[in-house]
């Protein structure tokens, strides 16, 4: 595996703005798509909740007869048909990315195999949900926001129009008090630029305030209307098989690569060898005797082919001693110095200790490789339920998961283990690669 040094990164420049957020809040097409959302969450929300409502209680009270269930699933699966504008909606007012639920899951094919699958499924029980809370919610975020944004922009823009009270009204302004005897207006220049400034609080507050309220929107959505955790984990789990058994096949075409090409090239030449030499012993001793210390030498060189072969797939001293001495034995093979702590007070399960010292060795590969240091650290200790790795070097830093096949590849095999890969390696360095992994005893 290649881990990219050295590389440049792309730095994204902050856009330069001569007004604050606080001051572009109100003018942002942020702030109008949210309140879009908000002022169309009510009439969908009243629509939704009285379909719902009606079809389900209509479903649940005809359960005495047959046409109940086809009711209540003509009514779940209507509020799937709601959910799914309901996360288009959201994707593109809000832009909340929702994954779909998981679909229906028929064994057999035909309308009652749909009912059942309908009624079964929780994705529709959830979207009736939805149905049902979405409604006094809407009712709340709908009367909050248009209440704070016409307040804000009416007073705000009072100035401007203030004079419509004494030229159509026959009053001084807008009647903050009055009774038989008193009256009290808006109408001198300090009441109305008070006036305005409260307007002008009201209206730089409403988008965050907006913001506020689409928040529980995103929630109700995110939880309701998207994928199940269970269904979720199951999709994780089968992409991490996939990567799992992606990696296996990988390794056993490496080991066959490797076989093939050394030990197993160089034993054939070594038969072929001892095959002349016997041919030889009986006219030419000498020759023979050169042959076979040849075939020795070949024989030397093919059992240390095996033992690195071997290392490669599970090293011995990794079974027999543990981390410590394992990767000791790897840091002694790096090109640089590497400094080694190893701080556990029991060994984890074998799997996870596996992944972890192959973790380190191809970060300690990739260092000798790229790095350009002159100097490397391992440290390994536990955390609560979790195994960590820190590799660190003073080369010349670049590192990044997103370039080369490297450090991508190393994250989904730990992905598949539910463990984690942080790189930190700035142009210049240091370099410090976290692994996470999962504790497991034996």
């Amino acid at each position: 595996m290649a881990m990219e040094y050295g590389q440049g990164y792309g730095l994204d420049v902050p856009d330069k703005h001569r007004l604050p957020a606080g001051l572009r809040a109100p003018f942002e097409a942020r702030h109008w798509r949210e309140l879009g959302y908000v002022l169309l969450s009510l009439p969908i929300s009243i629509l939704l909740f009285t379909y719902a409502v009606t079809m389900v209680s209509l479903g649940i009270g005809l359960l005495v007869t047959f046409l109940g269930i086809p009711v209540l699933a003509a009514g779940l699966a209507g509020c799937r048909g709601f959910g799914a504008m309901e996360r288009a909606r959201a994707r593109g007012l809000l832009d909340l990315e929702v994954s779909d639920p998981e679909p229906l899951r028929m064994r057999k094919r035909g309308f009652m195999a749909w009912m059942g699958a309908v009624l079964k499924s929780g994705t529709s029980w959830r979207s009736f949900l939805y149905g049902v809370l979405q409604l006094p919610w809407a009712v709340f975020s709908f009367v909050v926001a248009v209440n704070f944004w016409a307040i804000g922009w009416t007073l705000l823009t009072y100035p401007l129009w203030f004079w419509l009270f004494p030229m159509y009204g026959g009053q001084g302004g807008v009647q903050l008090y009055g009774d038989e005897t008193h009256h009290i207006y808006l109408d001198n220049p300090f009441e109305i630029g008070v006036t305005a400034l409260v307007g002008l609080l009201f209206t730089l507050a409403t988008p965050w305030i907006v913001r506020a309220l689409t928040m529980v929107d995103r929630l109700l959505v995110h939880g309701l209307l998207g994928p199940s955790r269970l269904a979720t984990r199951v999709v994780e789990l089968e992409s991490d098989r996939g990567v799992v058994v992606d990696t296996a096949a990988a390794d056993l075409r490496r080991i066959e690569r490797d076989l093939h090409d050394g030990a197993q090239a160089r034993l054939v030449a070594l038969a072929m060898d001892l095959g002349l030499a016997k041919e030889k012993l009986a006219e030419d001793p000498q020759a023979a005797a050169r042959m076979v210390d040849s075939a020795h030498g070949e024989v030397k060189t093919a059992l240390q082919e095996l033992r690195d072969l071997a290392r490669g797939i599970h090293p011995a001293v990794l079974t027999d001693r543990g981390l410590d001495a394992a990767l000791s034995a790897v840091a002694s093979r790096c090109t640089v110095p590497v400094e080694v702590q190893v701080d556990l007070a029991q060994r984890p399960v074998p799997a996870i200790e596996g992944i972890a010292y192959f973790t380190v060795s191809e970060l300690l590969q990739n260092i000798s490789k790229h790095s350009r240091a002159t100097w490397a650290g391992v440290d390994v200790w536990r955390v609560e339920n979790r195994l960590m790795l820190q590799v660190v070097d003073n080369g010349v830093g670049g590192a990044d998961t997103s370039v080369g096949s490297g450090l991508a590849g190393l994250t989904e095999r730990l992905d598949a283990v539910d463990g984690i890969l942080v790189v930190d390696s700035p142009v210049g360095g240091p370099t410090r690669i976290t692994a996470e992994l999962p504790w497991r005893t034996v």
